[in-house]
Protein backbone atom coordinates (compact mmCIF):
# COMPACT_ATOMS: atom_id res chain seq x y z
CA UNK A 1 0.00 0.00 0.00
CA UNK A 2 1.24 3.58 -0.60
CA UNK A 3 0.97 6.67 1.59
CA UNK A 4 -1.95 7.98 -0.61
CA UNK A 5 -3.67 4.96 0.48
CA UNK A 6 -3.60 5.84 4.21
CA UNK A 7 -4.10 9.55 3.64
CA UNK A 8 -7.21 8.88 1.56
CA UNK A 9 -8.50 6.35 4.69
CA UNK A 10 -7.85 9.34 7.02
CA UNK A 11 -9.60 11.67 5.44
CA UNK A 12 -12.70 9.72 5.33
CA UNK A 13 -12.45 9.55 9.20
CA UNK A 14 -12.12 13.37 9.52
CA UNK A 15 -15.27 13.94 7.41
CA UNK A 16 -16.92 11.80 9.83
CA UNK A 17 -15.67 13.70 12.68
CA UNK A 18 -17.23 16.96 10.70
CA UNK A 19 -20.49 15.08 9.96
CA UNK A 20 -21.19 14.63 14.03
CA UNK A 21 -22.14 17.64 16.70
CA UNK A 22 -20.54 20.14 17.33
CA UNK A 23 -20.01 19.96 13.56
CA UNK A 24 -23.33 19.12 12.11
CA UNK A 25 -21.92 19.14 8.87
CA UNK A 26 -24.52 16.23 8.08
CA UNK A 27 -24.10 16.84 4.42
CA UNK A 28 -20.48 16.01 4.40
CA UNK A 29 -21.74 12.07 5.08
CA UNK A 30 -22.67 11.35 1.80
CA UNK A 31 -19.62 11.54 0.68
CA UNK A 32 -17.47 10.84 3.59
CA UNK A 33 -16.68 6.93 2.46
CA UNK A 34 -15.51 7.85 -0.95
CA UNK A 35 -12.04 8.37 -0.39
CA UNK A 36 -11.93 4.94 1.85
CA UNK A 37 -13.57 3.46 -0.90
CA UNK A 38 -10.88 4.85 -3.37
CA UNK A 39 -8.40 3.93 -1.20
CA UNK A 40 -9.73 0.04 -1.00
CA UNK A 41 -10.20 -0.18 -4.71
CA UNK A 42 -8.56 -3.52 -6.05
CA UNK A 43 -7.02 -4.27 -2.40
CA UNK A 44 -6.63 -7.76 -0.99
CA UNK A 45 -8.78 -8.74 2.06
CA UNK A 46 -6.22 -7.59 4.63
CA UNK A 47 -4.83 -4.39 3.14
CA UNK A 48 -8.67 -3.48 2.72
CA UNK A 49 -9.16 -4.05 6.39
CA UNK A 50 -5.96 -2.33 7.73
CA UNK A 51 -7.72 0.90 5.47
CA UNK A 52 -10.83 0.48 7.20
CA UNK A 53 -9.31 0.60 10.69
CA UNK A 54 -7.60 3.93 9.90
CA UNK A 55 -10.32 5.33 9.04
CA UNK A 56 -12.02 4.17 12.09
CA UNK A 57 -9.54 4.89 14.45
CA UNK A 58 -9.25 9.09 13.02
CA UNK A 59 -12.88 9.09 13.36
CA UNK A 60 -13.39 7.67 16.79
CA UNK A 61 -10.23 9.18 18.32
CA UNK A 62 -12.02 12.82 16.72
CA UNK A 63 -15.07 11.56 18.14
CA UNK A 64 -14.76 10.16 21.88
CA UNK A 65 -12.36 12.37 22.04
CA UNK A 66 -14.02 13.49 25.40
CA UNK A 67 -13.32 10.14 26.97
CA UNK A 68 -9.98 12.01 28.55
CA UNK A 69 -11.74 14.99 30.12
CA UNK A 70 -13.74 12.56 32.16
CA UNK A 71 -10.88 10.31 32.84
CA UNK A 72 -8.45 13.41 33.88
CA UNK A 73 -10.71 15.73 35.51
CA UNK A 74 -13.50 13.60 37.23
CA UNK A 75 -11.93 10.49 37.35
CA UNK A 76 -8.32 11.86 38.38
CA UNK A 77 -6.59 9.85 36.13
CA UNK A 78 -3.39 10.70 35.07
CA UNK A 79 -3.50 12.31 31.59
CA UNK A 80 -1.01 10.39 29.88
CA UNK A 81 -2.48 6.93 31.17
CA UNK A 82 -6.01 8.89 29.98
CA UNK A 83 -4.37 9.07 26.52
CA UNK A 84 -3.60 5.79 26.17
CA UNK A 85 -7.01 4.59 27.33
CA UNK A 86 -8.69 6.76 24.38
CA UNK A 87 -6.20 5.31 22.14
CA UNK A 88 -7.15 1.51 22.61
CA UNK A 89 -10.54 2.38 22.79
CA UNK A 90 -10.56 4.16 19.69
CA UNK A 91 -8.29 1.09 18.46
CA UNK A 92 -11.21 -1.65 19.30
CA UNK A 93 -14.48 0.54 17.76
CA UNK A 94 -12.00 0.95 14.73
CA UNK A 95 -12.29 -2.86 14.44
CA UNK A 96 -15.88 -2.39 13.53
CA UNK A 97 -15.09 -0.42 10.47
CA UNK A 98 -12.02 -2.59 9.80
CA UNK A 99 -13.87 -6.07 10.09
CA UNK A 100 -16.68 -4.68 7.39
CA UNK A 101 -14.50 -4.15 5.07
CA UNK A 102 -12.23 -6.64 5.20
CA UNK A 103 -15.51 -8.50 4.37
CA UNK A 104 -16.08 -6.70 1.75
CA UNK A 105 -13.24 -7.11 0.30
CA UNK A 106 -12.90 -10.59 0.56
CA UNK A 107 -16.00 -11.17 -1.37
CA UNK A 108 -15.49 -9.17 -4.31
CA UNK A 109 -11.84 -11.02 -4.86
CA UNK A 110 -13.18 -14.50 -4.38
CA UNK A 111 -17.15 -13.88 -5.68
CA UNK A 112 -15.97 -10.52 -7.88
CA UNK A 113 -19.01 -8.70 -6.04
CA UNK A 114 -17.91 -4.85 -5.49
CA UNK A 115 -17.59 -3.25 -2.64
CA UNK A 116 -19.91 -1.15 -2.76
CA UNK A 117 -22.48 -3.91 -3.29
CA UNK A 118 -21.97 -5.56 -0.10
CA UNK A 119 -20.51 -2.65 1.99
CA UNK A 120 -23.95 -1.40 2.81
CA UNK A 121 -25.24 -4.77 4.31
CA UNK A 122 -22.13 -5.09 6.39
CA UNK A 123 -21.67 -1.79 7.96
CA UNK A 124 -25.77 -2.38 9.35
CA UNK A 125 -24.25 -5.71 10.22
CA UNK A 126 -21.46 -4.13 11.79
CA UNK A 127 -23.52 -1.62 14.03
CA UNK A 128 -25.75 -3.91 14.58
CA UNK A 129 -23.36 -6.22 16.54
CA UNK A 130 -21.50 -3.34 18.08
CA UNK A 131 -25.24 -2.20 19.51
CA UNK A 132 -24.80 -5.43 22.47
CA UNK A 133 -21.52 -6.95 21.79
CA UNK A 134 -19.51 -6.33 25.34
CA UNK A 135 -22.43 -4.83 26.40
CA UNK A 136 -22.87 -2.63 23.65
CA UNK A 137 -21.62 1.11 22.52
CA UNK A 138 -23.63 2.27 20.08
CA UNK A 139 -22.45 5.71 20.21
CA UNK A 140 -23.18 7.73 17.10
CA UNK A 141 -23.68 5.04 14.41
CA UNK A 142 -23.63 6.96 11.08
CA UNK A 143 -27.07 7.22 11.10
CA UNK A 144 -26.82 10.14 13.67
CA UNK A 145 -24.98 12.34 11.81
CA UNK A 146 -28.62 13.26 9.93
CA UNK A 147 -30.15 14.27 13.12
CA UNK A 148 -31.01 17.35 11.86
CA UNK A 149 -32.36 16.04 8.01
CA UNK A 150 -35.66 15.63 9.15
CA UNK A 151 -36.83 14.16 5.98
CA UNK A 152 -33.77 11.70 5.76
CA UNK A 153 -34.43 10.16 9.08
CA UNK A 154 -37.82 9.41 9.31
CA UNK A 155 -37.91 5.78 7.80
CA UNK A 156 -36.32 5.45 11.25
CA UNK A 157 -39.72 4.14 12.50
CA UNK A 158 -39.55 1.49 10.33
CA UNK A 159 -35.99 0.53 9.92
CA UNK A 160 -34.57 2.07 13.01
CA UNK A 161 -31.36 4.27 12.77
CA UNK A 162 -29.39 1.24 10.77
CA UNK A 163 -31.76 2.18 8.03
CA UNK A 164 -30.37 5.50 7.68
CA UNK A 165 -26.62 4.27 7.72
CA UNK A 166 -27.92 2.12 4.97
CA UNK A 167 -28.96 4.84 2.91
CA UNK A 168 -25.53 7.02 3.64
CA UNK A 169 -23.56 3.88 2.73
CA UNK A 170 -25.26 2.91 -0.68
CA UNK A 171 -25.07 6.22 -1.64
CA UNK A 172 -21.12 6.88 -0.97
CA UNK A 173 -20.84 3.41 -2.82
CA UNK A 174 -22.44 5.55 -6.26
CA UNK A 175 -20.94 8.42 -6.05
CA UNK A 176 -17.65 6.27 -6.14
CA UNK A 177 -18.81 4.17 -8.71
CA UNK A 178 -19.72 7.36 -11.04
CA UNK A 179 -16.85 8.76 -10.06
CA UNK A 180 -14.73 6.02 -11.42
CA UNK A 181 -17.05 5.24 -14.06
CA UNK A 182 -16.40 9.29 -15.09
CA UNK A 183 -12.35 9.05 -14.26
CA UNK A 184 -11.84 5.41 -16.09
CA UNK A 185 -14.31 6.16 -18.83
CA UNK A 186 -15.80 2.23 -18.00
CA UNK A 187 -19.77 0.77 -18.71
CA UNK A 188 -22.13 3.15 -16.54
CA UNK A 189 -23.96 0.67 -13.65
CA UNK A 190 -27.62 1.82 -14.39
CA UNK A 191 -29.18 -0.56 -12.23
CA UNK A 192 -27.16 0.36 -9.56
CA UNK A 193 -27.94 3.81 -9.58
CA UNK A 194 -31.34 3.38 -10.75
CA UNK A 195 -32.11 0.99 -7.35
CA UNK A 196 -30.30 3.92 -5.24
CA UNK A 197 -31.97 6.81 -6.54
CA UNK A 198 -35.47 4.94 -6.14
CA UNK A 199 -34.42 4.13 -2.63
CA UNK A 200 -33.36 7.34 -1.67
CA UNK A 201 -36.23 9.20 -3.49
CA UNK A 202 -38.49 6.54 -2.00
CA UNK A 203 -37.00 7.70 1.80
CA UNK A 204 -37.61 11.41 1.10
CA UNK A 205 -41.08 11.13 -0.06
CA UNK A 206 -42.02 9.10 3.07
CA UNK A 207 -40.13 11.36 5.09
CA UNK A 208 -42.07 14.28 4.05
CA UNK A 209 -45.24 12.80 4.41
CA UNK A 210 -44.27 11.66 7.58
CA UNK A 211 -43.52 15.27 8.34
CA UNK A 212 -46.63 16.67 7.17
CA UNK A 213 -48.80 13.89 9.01
CA UNK A 214 -47.04 15.10 12.46
CA UNK A 215 -47.54 18.64 11.40
CA UNK A 216 -51.35 18.47 11.32
CA UNK A 217 -51.32 15.48 14.45
CA UNK A 218 -54.13 16.15 17.38
CA UNK A 219 -53.95 14.85 20.01
CA UNK A 220 -54.00 14.74 24.28
CA UNK A 221 -51.92 17.62 25.45
CA UNK A 222 -49.56 17.51 28.15
CA UNK A 223 -47.50 20.30 29.46
CA UNK A 224 -44.46 19.25 30.77
CA UNK A 225 -41.27 21.26 32.82
CA UNK A 226 -37.94 20.28 32.64
CA UNK A 227 -35.63 21.12 35.64
CA UNK A 228 -31.92 21.93 35.20
CA UNK A 229 -30.08 22.15 38.22
CA UNK A 230 -26.58 22.59 36.87
CA UNK A 231 -25.17 21.25 39.75
CA UNK A 232 -21.09 21.11 39.44
CA UNK A 233 -20.16 17.01 39.31
CA UNK A 234 -17.02 17.77 41.61
CA UNK A 235 -19.29 19.26 44.26
CA UNK A 236 -22.57 17.02 43.27
CA UNK A 237 -21.98 14.50 46.37
CA UNK A 238 -20.40 16.76 48.63
CA UNK A 239 -22.75 16.84 51.88
CA UNK A 240 -21.70 20.66 52.71
CA UNK A 241 -23.69 21.21 49.29
CA UNK A 242 -26.74 19.44 49.59
CA UNK A 243 -28.80 22.02 51.11
CA UNK A 244 -27.37 24.36 48.38
CA UNK A 245 -28.00 22.06 45.75
CA UNK A 246 -31.78 21.58 47.14
CA UNK A 247 -32.38 24.97 47.68
CA UNK A 248 -31.34 25.70 43.59
CA UNK A 249 -34.16 22.90 42.54
CA UNK A 250 -36.68 24.29 44.77
CA UNK A 251 -36.27 27.72 42.88
CA UNK A 252 -36.11 26.65 39.40
CA UNK A 253 -39.28 24.30 40.01
CA UNK A 254 -41.65 26.93 41.52
CA UNK A 255 -40.39 29.11 38.88
CA UNK A 256 -41.03 26.28 36.21
CA UNK A 257 -44.42 26.27 38.00
CA UNK A 258 -46.06 29.03 36.82
CA UNK A 259 -46.32 27.20 33.85
CA UNK A 260 -49.35 25.05 35.40
CA UNK A 261 -47.20 21.74 34.03
CA UNK A 262 -48.76 18.49 34.82
CA UNK A 263 -45.37 17.00 35.65
CA UNK A 264 -42.04 18.61 36.11
CA UNK A 265 -38.57 16.43 35.39
CA UNK A 266 -35.40 16.69 37.23
CA UNK A 267 -32.22 15.08 35.89
CA UNK A 268 -30.43 11.98 36.71
CA UNK A 269 -29.08 11.37 40.51
CA UNK A 270 -30.54 15.36 41.35
CA UNK A 271 -31.19 14.37 44.96
CA UNK A 272 -27.84 13.50 45.74
CA UNK A 273 -29.16 11.55 49.12
CA UNK A 274 -31.47 8.18 49.41
CA UNK A 275 -34.85 9.78 48.35
CA UNK A 276 -36.15 6.66 49.44
CA UNK A 277 -35.00 6.99 53.09
CA UNK A 278 -33.72 9.97 53.94
CA UNK A 279 -36.89 11.89 55.44
CA UNK A 280 -36.03 15.11 56.06
CA UNK A 281 -34.73 15.93 53.01
CA UNK A 282 -37.39 13.63 51.17
CA UNK A 283 -39.78 15.85 52.94
CA UNK A 284 -38.02 18.94 51.48
CA UNK A 285 -38.71 17.49 48.37
CA UNK A 286 -42.55 16.57 48.89
CA UNK A 287 -42.73 20.20 50.09
CA UNK A 288 -41.91 21.17 46.56
CA UNK A 289 -44.39 19.04 44.79
CA UNK A 290 -47.15 20.38 46.81
CA UNK A 291 -45.94 24.04 46.24
CA UNK A 292 -45.46 23.26 42.77
CA UNK A 293 -49.00 21.39 42.37
CA UNK A 294 -47.58 18.94 39.98
CA UNK A 295 -46.19 15.37 39.67
CA UNK A 296 -42.68 15.22 40.12
CA UNK A 297 -40.01 13.25 38.66
CA UNK A 298 -36.61 12.57 39.85
CA UNK A 299 -33.40 10.95 39.59
CA UNK A 300 -31.66 9.69 43.06
CA UNK A 301 -30.01 6.60 44.21
CA UNK A 302 -31.98 4.03 45.83
CA UNK A 303 -31.23 0.62 47.64
CA UNK A 304 -32.90 -3.21 48.68
CA UNK A 305 -31.67 -5.27 50.96
CA UNK A 306 -32.12 -8.88 50.25
CA UNK A 307 -31.18 -10.42 53.63
CA UNK A 308 -27.55 -10.65 52.34
CA UNK A 309 -26.71 -7.85 51.25
CA UNK A 310 -27.82 -4.14 50.35
CA UNK A 311 -27.73 -3.54 46.37
CA UNK A 312 -27.50 0.03 44.89
CA UNK A 313 -29.45 1.13 42.29
CA UNK A 314 -29.57 4.04 39.78
CA UNK A 315 -33.40 5.23 39.85
CA UNK A 316 -36.10 7.16 39.03
CA UNK A 317 -38.92 8.38 41.33
CA UNK A 318 -42.41 10.15 40.83
CA UNK A 319 -43.82 12.15 43.46
CA UNK A 320 -47.60 13.10 43.65
CA UNK A 321 -48.44 16.57 44.23
CA UNK A 322 -49.26 14.99 47.67
CA UNK A 323 -45.37 14.56 48.04
CA UNK A 324 -45.99 10.61 48.34
CA UNK A 325 -43.54 8.14 46.35
CA UNK A 326 -45.97 6.83 43.70
CA UNK A 327 -43.36 4.45 41.04
CA UNK A 328 -40.22 4.02 40.64
CA UNK A 329 -37.95 2.55 38.13
CA UNK A 330 -34.49 1.04 38.14
CA UNK A 331 -31.91 1.90 35.69
CA UNK A 332 -31.21 -1.60 33.85
CA UNK A 333 -28.73 -0.69 30.87
CA UNK A 334 -25.74 1.09 33.29
CA UNK A 335 -22.27 2.24 32.05
CA UNK A 336 -19.46 0.54 32.62
CA UNK A 337 -16.58 2.25 34.51
CA UNK A 338 -19.20 5.22 35.63
CA UNK A 339 -21.49 3.19 37.37
CA UNK A 340 -19.67 -0.65 38.05
CA UNK A 341 -16.35 -2.01 37.52
CA UNK A 342 -16.89 -5.05 35.16
CA UNK A 343 -14.77 -7.72 36.01
CA UNK A 344 -13.74 -5.97 39.35
CA UNK A 345 -11.87 -8.84 40.76
CA UNK A 346 -9.00 -9.61 37.63
CA UNK A 347 -8.14 -5.79 37.67
CA UNK A 348 -8.79 -4.34 41.11
CA UNK A 349 -6.71 -1.61 40.25
CA UNK A 350 -9.13 0.27 37.98
CA UNK A 351 -12.03 1.89 39.61
CA UNK A 352 -15.22 3.82 38.84
CA UNK A 353 -14.64 7.41 37.08
CA UNK A 354 -17.64 8.99 38.46
CA UNK A 355 -18.11 10.47 42.31
CA UNK A 356 -20.76 8.34 44.22
CA UNK A 357 -21.88 5.46 45.83
CA UNK A 358 -20.98 1.83 45.45
CA UNK A 359 -21.63 -0.01 42.15
CA UNK A 360 -24.92 -0.28 41.00
CA UNK A 361 -26.85 -3.05 40.73
CA UNK A 362 -29.13 -3.47 37.36
CA UNK A 363 -32.67 -3.22 36.75
CA UNK A 364 -34.49 -6.24 36.58
CA UNK A 365 -37.74 -5.32 34.23
CA UNK A 366 -38.91 -3.01 32.17
CA UNK A 367 -41.54 -0.69 34.07
CA UNK A 368 -43.24 2.63 32.64
CA UNK A 369 -44.76 4.67 35.61
CA UNK A 370 -48.02 6.10 35.54
CA UNK A 371 -50.35 9.33 36.76
CA UNK A 372 -53.35 11.05 35.60
CA UNK A 373 -51.50 13.05 32.75
CA UNK A 374 -50.70 9.82 30.78
CA UNK A 375 -48.08 6.96 30.77
CA UNK A 376 -44.46 7.17 30.40
CA UNK A 377 -41.22 5.60 30.22
CA UNK A 378 -38.04 6.95 31.55
CA UNK A 379 -34.77 6.01 30.59
CA UNK A 380 -31.59 7.18 32.40
CA UNK A 381 -28.84 8.54 30.65
CA UNK A 382 -27.24 6.04 28.75
CA UNK A 383 -29.89 4.17 28.19
CA UNK A 384 -31.28 6.00 25.34
CA UNK A 385 -28.68 5.51 22.95
CA UNK A 386 -29.88 1.97 22.50
CA UNK A 387 -33.00 1.51 20.59
CA UNK A 388 -34.10 -1.55 21.25
CA UNK A 389 -34.71 -0.62 24.97
CA UNK A 390 -36.39 2.30 24.17
CA UNK A 391 -39.03 0.85 22.25
CA UNK A 392 -39.40 -1.63 24.80
CA UNK A 393 -40.87 0.90 27.16
CA UNK A 394 -43.19 2.22 24.27
CA UNK A 395 -44.30 -1.43 23.33
CA UNK A 396 -45.49 -1.71 27.42
CA UNK A 397 -47.47 1.43 27.22
CA UNK A 398 -45.49 4.63 27.40
CA UNK A 399 -47.33 7.86 25.83
CA UNK A 400 -44.33 9.57 26.28
CA UNK A 401 -40.43 9.20 26.65
CA UNK A 402 -38.37 10.69 29.93
CA UNK A 403 -34.93 11.03 29.77
CA UNK A 404 -33.21 12.50 32.72
CA UNK A 405 -29.39 12.74 32.35
CA UNK A 406 -26.33 13.99 34.45
CA UNK A 407 -23.80 14.77 32.10
CA UNK A 408 -21.58 16.97 34.05
CA UNK A 409 -18.72 14.30 33.15
CA UNK A 410 -18.23 15.09 29.59
CA UNK A 411 -17.69 18.87 30.33
CA UNK A 412 -17.78 21.47 27.57
CA UNK A 413 -17.09 19.04 25.39
CA UNK A 414 -19.07 17.64 21.99
CA UNK A 415 -20.56 14.83 24.04
CA UNK A 416 -23.65 16.57 25.33
CA UNK A 417 -24.36 17.41 21.68
CA UNK A 418 -23.17 13.94 20.37
CA UNK A 419 -25.71 12.84 23.33
CA UNK A 420 -28.83 14.65 22.50
CA UNK A 421 -28.45 13.91 18.85
CA UNK A 422 -29.02 10.20 19.65
CA UNK A 423 -32.11 11.15 21.48
CA UNK A 424 -33.69 12.81 18.42
CA UNK A 425 -33.95 9.29 16.81
CA UNK A 426 -35.86 7.43 19.83
CA UNK A 427 -38.23 10.01 19.07
CA UNK A 428 -38.74 9.22 15.32
CA UNK A 429 -38.40 5.68 15.44
CA UNK A 430 -40.93 5.30 18.03
CA UNK A 431 -43.38 8.63 16.99
CA UNK A 432 -42.87 9.77 20.94
CA UNK A 433 -42.31 12.89 22.37
CA UNK A 434 -39.16 13.22 24.83
CA UNK A 435 -38.65 15.34 27.57
CA UNK A 436 -35.36 15.42 28.46
CA UNK A 437 -33.68 17.04 31.83
CA UNK A 438 -29.80 17.12 31.99
CA UNK A 439 -28.43 18.37 35.20
CA UNK A 440 -25.46 20.57 32.83
CA UNK A 441 -28.14 20.15 29.73
CA UNK A 442 -28.50 19.86 27.48
CA UNK A 443 -32.14 19.54 28.31
CA UNK A 444 -34.05 19.57 25.42
CA UNK A 445 -38.48 18.82 24.17
CA UNK A 446 -38.59 16.96 21.12
CA UNK A 447 -41.49 16.18 19.22
CA UNK A 448 -42.40 12.78 17.19
CA UNK A 449 -41.06 13.74 13.78
CA UNK A 450 -37.55 15.00 15.52
CA UNK A 451 -37.94 17.92 15.31
CA UNK A 452 -35.91 20.25 18.56
CA UNK A 453 -38.86 22.10 20.06
CA UNK A 454 -36.93 23.36 22.99
CA UNK A 455 -33.34 23.37 24.48
CA UNK A 456 -31.24 25.07 26.96
CA UNK A 457 -27.64 26.02 27.09
CA UNK A 458 -25.28 24.53 28.77
CA UNK A 459 -23.87 24.78 32.09
CA UNK A 460 -26.55 27.26 33.04
CA UNK A 461 -29.40 26.73 35.54
CA UNK A 462 -32.67 26.70 33.70
CA UNK A 463 -36.39 25.58 33.26
CA UNK A 464 -38.02 25.18 30.49
CA UNK A 465 -41.94 24.36 29.95
CA UNK A 466 -44.03 23.45 26.98
CA UNK A 467 -46.71 20.98 25.69
CA UNK A 468 -46.08 17.11 24.54
CA UNK A 469 -48.56 15.24 22.14
CA UNK A 470 -49.56 11.83 23.74
CA UNK A 471 -49.20 8.81 21.42
CA UNK A 472 -51.14 5.62 21.57
CA UNK A 473 -50.04 3.78 17.85
CA UNK A 474 -47.05 1.72 17.59
CA UNK A 475 -44.90 2.15 14.62
CA UNK A 476 -43.67 -0.96 12.98
CA UNK A 477 -40.19 -0.31 14.68
CA UNK A 478 -41.66 -0.60 17.79
CA UNK A 479 -43.47 -3.27 16.97
CA UNK A 480 -40.80 -5.68 15.65
CA UNK A 481 -37.52 -3.66 16.64
CA UNK A 482 -34.34 -4.34 14.54
CA UNK A 483 -35.90 -6.32 11.87
CA UNK A 484 -33.61 -4.66 9.27
CA UNK A 485 -30.52 -4.61 10.88
CA UNK A 486 -31.06 -8.38 11.72
CA UNK A 487 -31.73 -8.88 7.98
CA UNK A 488 -28.63 -7.35 6.91
CA UNK A 489 -27.03 -9.43 9.21
CA UNK A 490 -28.16 -13.25 8.27
CA UNK A 491 -27.31 -12.15 4.49
CA UNK A 492 -23.88 -11.01 5.26
CA UNK A 493 -23.26 -13.68 7.47
CA UNK A 494 -24.97 -15.46 4.14
CA UNK A 495 -22.85 -14.07 1.50
CA UNK A 496 -19.57 -14.62 3.42
CA UNK A 497 -20.62 -18.10 4.69
CA UNK A 498 -20.99 -19.11 0.69
CA UNK A 499 -18.07 -16.97 -0.18
CA UNK A 500 -16.00 -19.29 2.12
CA UNK A 501 -17.28 -22.56 1.29
CA UNK A 502 -17.17 -21.56 -2.30
CA UNK A 503 -13.28 -20.63 -2.16
CA UNK A 504 -12.36 -23.79 -0.29
CA UNK A 505 -14.27 -25.28 -2.97
CA UNK A 506 -12.22 -23.87 -5.65
CA UNK A 507 -8.99 -24.41 -3.53
CA UNK A 508 -9.82 -28.17 -3.42
CA UNK A 509 -10.92 -28.65 -7.02
CA UNK A 510 -7.38 -26.74 -8.04
CA UNK A 511 -5.42 -29.34 -5.35
CA UNK A 512 -6.87 -32.31 -7.25
CA UNK A 513 -6.33 -31.34 -10.56
CA UNK A 514 -2.75 -30.43 -9.83
CA UNK A 515 -2.09 -34.25 -8.31
CA UNK A 516 -1.07 -32.26 -4.67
Amino acid sequence: MKVKDYLLASISGLLLILSFPQWNLFALAWVSLVPLLYAVRGKDASQGCILGAVTGLVFNLGLVYWVTVSMTTYGKMNAALSALVLILFSAYLSLFIGAQVWCSCYVERKQGIAVMATLPFLWTASEYIKSWFLTGFPWENLGYSQFLALPVIQIADITGVYGISFLLVLVNGVIFVLLETMALKKTVPYKLIAVTVLLLAASLLYGRARLEHYDRQEGTRLTVALVQGNIAQDVKWNPAFLDETMNSYSRLTLAAAAEKPALIIWPEAATPFFFQSEKLYQEMVAAVARRAGAYLLLGSPAWENDGNETHYFNSAFLVTPEGSITGRYDKIHLVPYGEYVPLKQLFPFIDKMVVGIGDFTSGREVKNLSFPGGTLGTLICYEIIFPDLVRRFVKEGAAFLVNITNDAWFGRTSAPYQHLSMVVLRAVENRRFVARAANTGISAIIDASGRIVQQSKLFTPASLAGIILLEKELTFYSRFGDIFAALCLLLSFFVLGMTFIRAKGRQKHFYINTGE
